[in-house]
């Protein structure tokens, strides 16, 4: 199952995060043959039980710690069968932070966070700017904050970004997107 699920993601950011350019910095690390592309980690946590779903957690944090960014640029930590509610991935959510912090790497490591149902709060239920973070499954990624710090000092007006992928997603539209997104398995 993990290979499928790795499949899946690696499709997911192939045509989203990098086919419509949600995230100018992924490229490098996403695209085979790419100079990072085998720098990026894709872990699959095939748990449901909270335990084992804060220990998968734990360790991509122990991990990243013990790795160089040239052999582990970046991971993605996806949770295949659980934490389908959306609430229930954000409780995990805030707990991964309160354990990033716990850990003392805040400002070494920061995450992002992606869902199926991600809903940015305050925004209409049928915004397309939700899906610059809906993923085939639950997704926690792990960045490491001194190479994102180098790749925004070489990018123009890096505060853009939210506002080009918002115009970008709403000139797809939220049907079209949440037909791309159901297809991906199936590419």
């Amino acid at each position: 199952m993990s290979e499928a699920v790795e499949k899946q993601v690696r499709i997911w950011l192939e045509s989203f995060v990098v086919g419509l350019n949600l995230c100018p910095f992924a490229r490098p690390f996403v695209l085979p043959g790419q100079l990072g592309a085998d720098r990026l980690r894709i872990a699959t946590c095939l748990s449901e039980e909270p335990e084992a779903l804060r220990n998968a957690f734990l360790q991509e944090l122990d991990f990243l710690q013990t790795s160089s960014e040239q052999e582990v640029a970046t991971t993605l930590l996806v949770f295949p069968t659980a934490l389908a509610s959306f609430d229930d991935y954000l409780d995990y959510f805030d707990d991964a932070q309160a354990l990033l912090i716990q850990a003392g790497l805040e400002g070494l490591l920061q995450l992002a966070s992606f869902h199926p149902a991600y809903q940015f709060e305050g925004e209409e239920e049928v915004a397309a700017s939700h899906f610059s973070n809906r993923a085939p499954y639950p997704i926690v990624h792990f960045l490491r904050e001194d190479m994102m710090e180098r790749v925004l000092q070489d990018f123009p007006n890096p505060e853009n970004i939210p506002v080009q992928n918002i115009a970008t997603l709403e000139d797809i539209g939220s049907a079209e997107l949440k037909l791309r997104l159901l297809n991906l398995g199936k590419l």
